[in-house]
């Protein structure tokens, strides 16, 4: 059963001004002061940058040797060691000239996309007598046909324009 209910009511307390927040407990003397934290992100941002600059770095390799190891320069290549006017001009033993920066290798400029049906290359060429730019171009008009040389021109460091 429960209790009754009381019979007075309980005296009400009033305050004067609101109450002062006091801390719960004192706080411990600090010992010394913390060392300050170093920013990380500028070491974040400058590892950021050297690790996108190599990738880029590998991916333009890369695609120039998948370029320089394609059919379609090494068809050219022979073309032009095979070619009279350009032994005249360019003398015999004529190579892609190397690069220092790719370890001997030539660098490429342009695209060979076989499947899309368009070839786009030019390349410094040596030869024992003199140095010359080949610039070629080839489209393919539809899947199936063969491809249509647009343009297969050397154009010698003294100003000759040699077509093949």
């Amino acid at each position: 059963k429960p209790p009754p209910p009381p019979t007075q009511q309980p005296p009400v307390e009033t305050f004067s001004s609101p109450s002062k927040p006091r801390l719960y407990y004192a706080r411990p003397p600090t010992k010394s002061d913390l060392p300050e934290i170093k920013k990380r992100w500028p070491l974040v941002l400058a590892l950021a940058a050297v690790g996108v600059t190599g990738w880029a770095a590998f991916l333009l390799f890369v695609t120039n040797q998948e370029k320089l190891a394609s059919s379609v320069v090494k068809q050219i290549l022979q073309t032009v060691r095979e070619h009279d006017g350009l032994k005249e001009v360019l003398g015999d033993a004529i190579r892609p000239e190397p690069t220092w920066y790719l370890n001997g290798d030539p660098w490429i400029s342009g695209s060979v996309n076989l499947p899309a049906g368009h070839v786009d290359l030019s390349f410094r060429l040596k030869g024992h007598r003199g140095y010359g730019t080949l610039y070629f171009t080839s489209i393919r008009k539809a899947k199936g046909e063969p491809f249509t040389p647009l343009r297969f021109r050397v154009i010698s460091d003294d100003g000759r324009i040699i077509n093949v």
